[in-house]
């Protein structure tokens, strides 16, 4: 049957703090809220206690965030899709960002080891006047092992409705997506980073967004395999390919640091469970 877990989890404003209320279904829960900028912005903790997810198993996440309420949410480890012996492996997540309200999206990264099946849903429905910031990264198989993605598939769905839409599946047996110069082209590691806006952003400031993260990714290792692009006015969206995991979370970080004080005027805080 598998594990059918999931989490409801709203931030609200009260006062000049921004406070969480959680309820959870099975093992996936806050595992700690904590205040390091001050009471304004929250950093939120999610866990699943298993600490892989397997065929057969269901983990929905339902977030919202109130009007004027900032929530940064990460995890702190790696989400590890494991080899299935039949079924799918599910894991979704469903935001709502209200009027005046933030989100910072920042998981570890997905590892989908050889032999899964597995999908994961990404849905974020952003009022007019709220925006985000948001990242997903892959990694296939576990390079560093020597362990490769061999057998099985992945099927990504991120989706910000009625601006960006895009779902694709990786198979294990599509060698030409996974080795071709106009797929992936040998990488392993695959990721994306976002910053949206539940209206269009002024074109200044997303030139400014713009600019900011290509003059990081001209400076880095993986200049040859990292675009940045605005395609819709509400959004814009730096994606990249690498062998390892930790030169691609490497450069996300600088991006997510470097558009956090241009929109928002915030200093960078990494959480503490990223040097943990």
């Amino acid at each position: 049957m598998g594990w059918h877990a999931g989490l409801q989890l709203s931030v609200h404003r009260d006062g000049m703090r921004s406070v969480t209320r959680a309820r959870h279904e099975g093992p996936l829960r806050v595992l700690k809220t904590l205040h390091p900028e001050g009471d304004g912005i929250c950093h939120e903790v999610l866990v699943h206690p298993p600490g892989g997810i397997v065929g057969g198993d269901r983990l929905k996440v339902e977030l919202a965030i109130e009007p004027q309420a900032h929530a940064l949410i990460t995890t702190p480890g790696a989400t590890r899709f494991y080899r299935s012996a039949g079924d799918d492996a599910l894991q979704s997540l469903q935001a709502r960002v209200d009027e005046g309200a933030r989100l910072e999206w920042l998981p570890l990264e997905t590892i989908a080891h050889s032999g899964c099946q597995a999908e994961n849903r990404l849905r974020f429905e952003l009022a007019r006047g709220a925006e985000m910031i948001g990242w997903d990264m892959l990694a296939l198989g576990l390079p560093a092992a020597d362990a490769g993605f061999e057998q099985g598939w992945f099927r990504q769905h991120l989706e910000l409705p009625s601006v960006w839409l895009e779902r694709g599946t990786i198979a294990a047996a599509d060698t030409r997506l996974l080795n071709s110069p106009l797929g992936l082209a040998g990488h392993r590691v695959v990721a994306t980073l976002w910053f949206a806006g539940g209206a269009p952003l002024d074109a200044a400031r997303r030139e400014g967004l713009v600019e900011s993260a290509r003059s990081i990714v001209s400076a880095g290792t993986l200049a040859a395999s990292c675009g940045v692009t605005a395609a819709h006015p509400q959004t814009v969206v730096a994606r990249l390919l690498a062998p390892r995991v930790e030169p691609a979370m490497q450069l996300l970080v600088k991006v997510w640091s470097a558009w956090r004080q241009a929109a928002w005027g915030l200093a960078p805080c990494p959480p503490r469970v990223w040097s943990t």
